[in-house]
């Protein structure tokens, strides 16, 4: 079994499969191997019916961690893992060695998108929280910085296509320089708060690129000249362009723009009624050709193999990142056939709208929209009173010190965790009072659940350093079973979740998790047990995987509450 994927037990089994039939089965097999729904055992081999008349009365092969292989009710071959010994390894070895590993090796994630001299609003909160999620997830399973995620922070501004406008007159770029360096900084705010790290890169980064593309696109014979599509609607200029007068620089650029190319230029995509409209006829640009020059870059200079895209799931988003999808199939930088091909390829990951109590897009009373910062603001602001209200039930006072870290810990914790449990495609209502809960499914109960564990490592008084040493896990109870095996599940979820780009089934993952330590604690006694050892090195397990399930939805674990 490979080391590098220590963690993922369906994938380990179905490697033990192909290798042990193999070598009594002719000709090519594929396991398929799935979490077992039936209490005769952990895993099943749910083609085995096919495979059992060739093994029958072969011998099994001895010195792996798998036993009781059986054939039982309409020949599936379930498989029982007799001692679990992951679950220490990872003890000792680190969580790392869990990461399920990816075929990619760099992969650009493009989100957030704010614009410059606007604040960040309620509209930007899921591209970034979901983009976010997604890339930290990416890198667990790349794990090779140098050649491994690329995440990109895309400041888009219908006032930055004026830059070549401004370009001749050295007042007029100081003043855009200005204000381009006053927006990060009040981007760079939000993010912080967020725990966001990304690298910038606004369109105007890919300008120098365009000739390149434009000349490329047009020896391949893509780019044709048409009329009357520039009154057509379309999605890569959803927003109108601010008029400005243009310097003499840039009335020469136009000039030989117009003369080159005489009209709109455009590029047919198949099943679309409406091409994509790369040049206009003034020679201008507009999205649609940053966006080419931009993907072209990213796979030809960056070298990227997966390029996502995190965008709303607006007909204009994604008929807009559809045709530019097509555009760079047809220009042989994305593979044609992507049932053949898998990499390089684009991906749009869209997502619903976030509604307020009326299932309307969420505004303030004066219907302006919420600013992103008033909302984290009023997040820990709640957390902060819920916390104090607590502590005073409790006879418990808490130091300031200690108290306005919590508060932003479950606070904006409970803001990411609240998008995150739902379908990214599916629009949700946002409740303070529903995420703030610490009952059910919301961040708070989870956190609730992590400072929990570490009380329990804490009143043991044992060194857990040395018991992961020498400490043994022994699972005899039934409720020691079952969370050591939702325990083994966690890489399978990372994959899931990666492959899938849904963020919300690595958060139906930590949820299960914590509900199954629950009820292995009320029915296991753990500190002054027996089986002690055994018991507080499967809490150290749960919590290591509890915060490294945090870590990748980007919320801050709490080890006291």
């Amino acid at each position: 079994m490979e080391a590098q994927n220590l963690g993922n037990v369906k994938r380990q089994l179905a490697k033990l499969f192909e290798e042990s039939l193999k070598a009594i089965v002719s000709g090519e097999c594929n396991p398929s191997v799935a979490a077992s729904t039936r209490k005769h055992g952990d895993y099943q081999c749910n083609n085995a019916m096919a495979l059992w008349t060739k093994i029958k009365g072969k011998d099994s092969k001895e010195g792996n961690e798998f036993k009781d292989a059986e054939s039982i009710g309409h020949a599936i071959m379930r498989i029982r893992n007799s001692k679990i010994m992951l679950c220490g390894k990872m003890l000792v070895d680190g969580i790392e060695t869990w990461a399920p590993r990816l075929q990619m090796k760099r992969v650009v994630v493009d989100f957030s998108s704010p614009n410059i001299a606007k604040e960040m609003h309620v509209g930007h909160l899921r591209s970034t929280i979901i983009g976010d999620t997604i890339a930290r997830m990416l890198e667990f399973c790349i794990q090779k910085p140098m050649i491994g995620l690329k995440v990109i922070l895309s400041l888009r501004s219908r006032h930055e296509r004026q830059w070549l406008s401004f370009s001749g007159k050295s007042k007029y770029r100081k003043a855009w320089e200005q204000i381009c360096e006053t927006s990060r900084r009040e981007f760079q705010k939000i993010y912080q708060r967020l725990g966001v790290e990304l690298e910038e890169k606004g369109e105007s980064f890919y300008n120098q690129y365009i000739p390149g593309v434009l000349k490329e696109l047009t020896d391949k014979w893509l780019l044709i000249k048409d009329k009357g599509s520039e009154t057509k609607s379309d999605a890569s200029d959803t927003k109108e362009k601010s008029k400005s007068v243009a310097s003499d620089e840039e009335g020469k650029r136009k000039s030989a723009m117009q003369k080159c190319y005489l009209g709109p230029l455009v590029i047919p995509i198949e099943g679309c009624n409406v091409p994509l409209i790369v040049v206009k006829s003034d020679g201008g640009y507009n999205y649609a050709t940053t966006d080419l020059a931009a993907l072209w870059y990213r796979l030809n200079e960056e070298k990227a193999e997966w390029v996502i895209y995190v965008t709303g799931n607006e007909t204009s988003q994604k008929d807009h990142l559809h045709k530019i999808f097509k555009a760079a199939q047809c220009a042989g930088w994305l593979p044609a056939d992507e049932g053949r091909s898998l990499y390089p390829k684009a991906s749009h990951v869209g997502f619903g709208l976030v509604c307020g109590a009326d299932a309307k897009p969420l505004r303030t009373r004066c219907a302006n929209v919420v600013r992103l910062v008033d909302l984290l603001d009023e997040a820990r602001n709640r957390s902060k009173a819920a916390l104090m209200e607590r502590g005073k039930a409790k006879g418990k006072k808490w130091d300031e010190d200690e108290l306005e870290p919590t508060a932003e810990a479950v606070g904006y914790g409970a803001v990411k965790y609240a998008d995150l449990k739902n379908s990214r495609c599916s629009d949700y209502k946002f409740n303070f009072d529903q995420m703030l809960n610490d009952k059910g499914n919301t961040a708070v109960y989870l956190l609730y659940a992590h400072a929990r564990i570490c009380s329990i490592m804490s009143k043991s008084g044992r060194n857990i350093e040395e018991l992961k040493r020498t400490g043994e896990i022994v699972l005899d109870h039934v409720g020691e079973r079952q969370l050591a095996l939702h325990l083994l599940k966690f890489s399978e979820a990372v994959e899931e979740s990666c492959t899938t780009l849904l963020p919300n089934v690595l958060t139906n993952y930590l949820y299960s998790l914590s509900e199954i330590f629950t009820k292995f604690y009320e029915d296991c006694k753990v500190v002054g047990s027996s089986q002690e050892t055994s018991r507080l090195l499967l809490c150290e397990a749960t919590a290591l995987v509890m915060r490294k399930c945090f870590n990748l939805l980007g919320i801050e674990p709490v080890y006291k509450l």
